[in-house]
């Protein structure tokens, strides 16, 4: 009976989208992508699927939705900003 305890590994994002391209590429089979990075053939498989997956995010509306939004901000920060200086400007001229 084994009872060695195996070390699950902590991947970056970075290296499973690295992992997931060269999948998708199909110049490697799965197999030999994971025997070339020490990874199980299932592990290969999976983000490969993910990526696959999340592919349809990147042309989402949701993502132009969120910019927007940004540009959206910034321009009612800039309008507080205005109307607090010319809140001030007035309160300045009723007390002098």
């Amino acid at each position: 009976m084994d009872t060695r305890m195996t070390k699950r590994g902590n991947f970056s994002d970075k290296f499973k989208a690295a992992v997931a391209l060269e999948a998708l590429r199909g110049d490697k089979t799965v197999q030999e992508i994971a025997a070339k990075r020490q990874l199980h053939p299932t592990q290969v498989s999976t983000w490969k699927r993910q990526a696959i997956e999340g592919m349809a995010g990147v042309f989402s509306d949701k993502i132009k939705k969120a910019e927007n939004k940004d540009g959206e901000i910034k321009e009612l920060h800039a309008k507080i900003g205005q109307l607090a200086v010319e809140n001030n400007f007035l309160s300045q001229g009723l007390k002098g």
